[in-house]
């Protein structure tokens, strides 16, 4: 499927003098209200002209909405796409480790997101660690390098996590309750997971006094005419650059939260070092302190109805978008999973059910809003004459039930057209066909108990695994058992 795709989006890239006209479609713009019967026309992927009746020259690609719904490209600001380890979590702090070197441009899951309709995420480091990694900014052009994917000049970002995943990964398994081999490592609570924060950023900013005192002595050594010892510069610590570059203002945060409690400590770390750029992730009880964000001027990207799944997300609410939004803050819905990312525009239409957002605010919470979280509503997240041609054709209004998405350009470029996407790929399944074997990886220690005492025969098979053989393994190690 992806040889298919890559061909033919060369055949369309040598074609129509980079000129694409959408023709006649509902233009949904975000930014200036719907316009009916409407055409847009784009010039080497972007946006050239927004009106009734345009033209375009010989060759131009016509795309035919007459019918149909066309909403800026759909942008997921909280997304793990493209990458195979979510989490270095060998230390609360790992500020230097950067997605953008690891991404798989190859993962099918792209493709997925484009028929949903999406067009640009932000792929982060996961929440293990108090200051995690770097995430990166890609525009889904599938099929291409990943250097083609990766926006270069997007703005950096950073991944903060609170609560109960950094005390449990770190502080809580260096006491042994996970197994941990560590000891004493910080945090074990909420109360640590600030501590690490203000630490840190302690040691960046004294990082950052050395650096300005060597960069003093160096230019007044060059300015002196009797020249002695050159001036040795501090060492070069990435970790601590990239905490700098925050305090700097130079790098947005992104912090993975819950509580209402743990949201106002991050209030009151960055308003007492100086940090103005933030975008809370989650955020599920924001809607207890959004007075408090709309005063800070922090965003936030959360789920539209997604809780219950862990203790300290017991207290959310599908109406926590809507009431954020009414106290002014800026708030986006976002997919944290590359099967939800797909649906996006049935997120945005909760936001409409659960506290009658108006539907152009609540298109905004998949497109303006995240763009606005991650730097680049400058170029996208809404149609404007200028932006980037990043678009979605829909069969309807995109917050109906009823509605499919049909095609989705990027950069004015045809990423995925329904029309030409192969057979469903289920009606190729043999019923025959073999199974890859499967590996178990036996534990005496953490083993099932619900397998003791079962009989099984020798030939019985189970999606690849030997029963008789695992069954044998258990009761062998029955007495190992703590």
């Amino acid at each position: 499927m992806g040889f298919i795709l890559v061909f033919w989006i060369a055949a369309l890239s040598a074609d129509g003098q980079n000129v694409v006209l959408i023709r006649g479609g509902t233009v949904l713009t975000v930014t200036r209200g719907t316009l009916p019967n409407t055409d847009i026309l784009i010039r080497d992927g972007k946006i050239a002209q927004i009106g009734p009746n345009l033209t375009a020259p010989p060759g131009a690609q016509v795309i035919d909405a007459r019918g149909k719904f066309v909403m800026p490209g759909i942008i997921d600001a909280h997304s793990h796409m493209a990458i195979d380890n979510v989490n270095e979590a060998t230390n609360p702090v790992t500020a230097e480790v950067r997605i953008r070197d690891v991404v798989n441009p190859y993962e099918v899951n792209i493709y997925r997101a484009l028929a949903g309709g999406v067009t640009t995420i932000h792929s982060m480091h996961g929440s293990a660690n108090v200051i995690g990694g770097q995430p990166v900014t890609m525009k889904l052009r599938y099929g291409e390098p990943v250097e083609r994917m990766i926006l270069q000049d997007a703005p950096r970002t950073i991944k903060f996590a609170l609560g109960e995943n950094p005390t449990r990964v770190h502080g809580r398994a260096s006491q042994g309750q996970f197994g941990g081999g560590r000891e004493n490592v910080t945090p074990a609570t909420r109360m640590g997971v600030e501590q690490v924060m203000r630490k840190a950023f302690e040691m960046a900013r004294r990082y950052m006094a050395e650096w300005e005192v060597y960069e003093r002595a160096r230019q007044a050594w060059e300015r002196s005419r009797r020249r002695g010892p050159e001036p040795i510069a501090p060492r070069k610590d990435e970790r601590l650059e990239t905490l700098a570059a925050i305090l700097r203002g130079e790098v947005i945060v992104h912090c993975h939260s819950y509580r209402a409690d743990e949201i106002l400590m991050v209030l009151r770390v960055f308003r007492d070092f100086g940090i103005k750029r933030l975008v809370f992730q989650h955020v599920l009880e924001g809607y207890k302190v959004a007075k408090e964000l709309a005063e800070f001027g922090a965003m936030a990207s959360t789920f539209s109805d997604w809780w219950a799944y862990k203790f300290e997300v017991y207290y959310a609410t599908p109406y926590n978008a809507a009431i954020m939004h009414q106290y002014g803050v800026n708030v986006s819905l976002n997919s944290d999973s590359d099967e939800l990312v797909r649906r996006l525009y049935h997120e945005a239409a909760k936001a409409v059910r659960y506290g009658g957002v108006p539907e152009d605010a609540a298109l905004a919470m998949i497109t303006l809003n995240p763009a606005k979280q991650i730097g680049l509503d400058h170029r996208i997240g809404s149609i404007e004459v200028g932006k980037d041609a990043d678009l979605a054709i829909f069969s309807a209004h995109p917050l109906s039930v009823y509605a499919v998405c049909e095609m989705t350009l990027v950069d004015g470029v045809v990423r995925f057209d329904r029309s030409k996407d192969p057979d469903d790929m289920r009606l190729a399944i043999d019923p025959d066909e073999s199974l890859e074997d499967a590996y178990v990886q036996f534990n005496p220690a953490d083993y099932d108990r619900c397998m003791l005492g079962a009989e099984a025969h020798e030939g019985a098979w189970m999606g690849g695994v030997d029963l008789y053989e695992l069954v044998e393994e258990m009761m062998a190690h029955k007495e190992d058992r703590p």
